[in-house]
C-alpha cells in the first residue's frame, strides 16, 4: 500500500503565544500495551505515552481539553483513572507553560441505583463537588461537563438551572459550559430539559445570562453550523463559544469578519500541527490562507467523525498510533475495534493527504501490519 505523503511532515511550531483564538486539543487516553481492555474492566494507562502526546500538541501552542468524553470518561475510563489524569496532566501542563481545561463530571454515580427527584438533584451536585474539587485542586480551567446522571433524573428545565445555577455560584472562576449532542452520546437525549433544540437553547442562554461573570465559554457539540452561529451572535458580551463541531470548524473558526468561534474539537487532537499553523496564518491577519489550511483537514474529519459518531476516538488513535505518539493500537474499554478496515485504510489515505503523517514510511508499514493482522493480504 503507497502511502500518498511521502515526506515527513513539517509544519511550523510557534515562536510565541497564539492570539487571535483561544483553541484547545481534546485528547484521548493511551493504554499500557498488553493490558486489560475489556469493557468495564481495570483501566492501565501509559502515562509516559498519555503525557507524551499532551506535550506535542502544547508545543504547537495549542491548549489541551482534558478527562472528557474524548478521553473516555464514561466509555471505559472509570473517575478514580480521570481524577489521576487530571492531576498529572495540571502538573504536566504547569511544568511546560500549557493551557489546560478538565472536565468535572458525574460519571461516579451508578445510573442503576440512582435515586429519582429531589433526592437524585441531590445526589447529581454531590458528585459535581467532588469532581470540581479535583479540578480546581490541579489548577485547571474548569469544564462543566453534560451529566449522564442529571439527563436521568432531571424532570424540567427549571432542574437544570438550579443545579448549574448552584455550581457556577459555588466556583471560584469562570467555567466552560459543555453541550454534547446525542449523536456523540444518546443517554444526554434531551439535555437542557427539551429535545427541541431551540427550547433547550433559551434554557442554555438563560443560564448563561443570568451567570454570565462565572461562565467563559460554551463548548457546544451539535454538527449544526447554523444553530451555532445563531446562539453566537445571542451570547453575552465576553462569553466565548468554543466550537465542538468537527465537521464545520473552518468557517466557523475563521468567522465571518464580524464574529467568530473559539475551538474545543476533539479533531484537533489528530490536526494539531495544522490547527496551530491555521491559528498563526489569523495572528498574522491572513484569514484566507487560515481558512485553507483549516479546509484542507475537513474531509479527514468528516470522516473521523462519521455515523455512528460515538466511535470517532477509533480513528484518533489510529492516527496517533501511525504516527508513533502510542506504542501500540489500543483504546481503554476495548473502542478500538469500533471502525471497520475500510475506515481505518481511508483514514490513513485522507491523513497523508492532509500532511498528517509524521513519518509516512512508519505509517504505511503500521498499516500493512495492522491489515495482516485482519487477514488483509494474508
Amino acid at each position: 500500500m503507497t502511502a500518498v505523503q511521502s515526506a515527513p511532515a513539517a509544519w511550523p511550531r510557534p515562536s510565541a503565544p497564539l492570539r487571535s483564538r483561544v483553541v484547545y486539543a481534546a485528547a484521548h487516553v493511551v493504554p499500557v500495551v498488553g493490558s486489560d481492555t475489556t469493557p468495564g474492566g481495570r483501566v492501565d494507562v501509559d502515562w509516559d505515552a498519555t503525557l507524551g502526546y499532551r506535550r506535542d500538541i502544547w508545543s504547537y501552542g495549542l491548549g489541551v481539553a482534558d478527562a472528557m468524553d474524548t478521553a473516555q470518561r464514561g466509555m471505559g475510563l472509570d473517575w478514580p483513572a480521570a481524577a489521576e489524569l487530571i492531576r498529572r496532566s495540571s502538573a504536566e501542563a504547569r511544568a511546560v507553560g500549557g493551557a489546560i481545561a478538565c472536565g468535572a463530571g458525574t460519571d461516579q454515580l451508578d445510573l442503576a441505583t440512582l435515586p429519582g427527584g429531589e433526592r437524585g438533584l441531590e445526589a447529581v451536585l454531590a458528585a459535581y463537588r467532588e469532581q470540581l474539587e479535583v479540578v480546581t485542586g490541579a489548577g485547571a480551567t474548569v469544564i462543566l461537563m453534560a451529566s449522564r446522571a442529571l439527563a436521568r433524573v432531571a424532570r424540567s428545565a427549571e432542574d437544570y438551572l438550579r443545579v448549574y445555577g448552584t455550581l457556577l455560584d459555588e466556583c471560584p472562576s469562570p467555567v466552560v459550559l459543555h453541550w454534547l449532542g446525542p449523536m456523540f452520546d444518546p443517554a444526554l437525549t434531551g439535555y437542557w430539559g427539551s429535545t427541541d433544540v431551540p427550547t433547550a437553547t433559551a434554557t442554555l442562554l438563560q443560564l448563561i445570562e443570568q451567570n454570565a461573570a462565572k461562565v467563559d465559554g460554551v463548548k457546544v457539540s451539535l454538527l449544526d453550523a447554523d444553530h451555532e452561529e445563531d446562539l453566537r451572535a445571542r451570547l453575552p458580551e465576553g462569553v466565548r463559544l468554543y466550537t465542538g463541531d468537527d465537521y464545520n470548524y473552518p468557517d466557523l473558526i475563521v468567522g465571518d469578519g464580524t464574529r467568530h468561534s473559539d475551538a474545543l474539537l476533539g479533531i484537533f487532537a489528530a490536526i494539531y500541527p495544522v490547527a496551530s499553523a491555521a491559528v498563526q496564518a489569523l495572528d498574522a491577519g491572513d484569514d484566507r490562507r487560515a481558512h485553507e489550511l483549516l479546509a484542507s483537514t475537513q474531509d479527514l474529519a468528516r470522516h473521523v467523525f462519521e455515523p455512528p459518531t460515538f466511535h470517532y476516538k477509533t480513528g484518533i488513535a489510529f492516527l496517533s498510533w501511525l504516527n508513533g505518539r502510542q506504542p501500540g493500537f489500543s483504546l481503554v474499554g476495548g473502542l478500538h475495534a469500533g471502525r471497520s478496515v475500510p475506515h481505518l485504510v481511508t483514514l490513513h489515505r485522507l491523513a497523508a493527504e492532509a500532511g498528517l503523517l509524521v513519518d509516512p514510511d512508519l505509517a504505511e508499514h503500521r498499516l500493512s501490519a495492522y491489515l495482516l493482522t485482519q487477514g488483509v493480504g494474508a
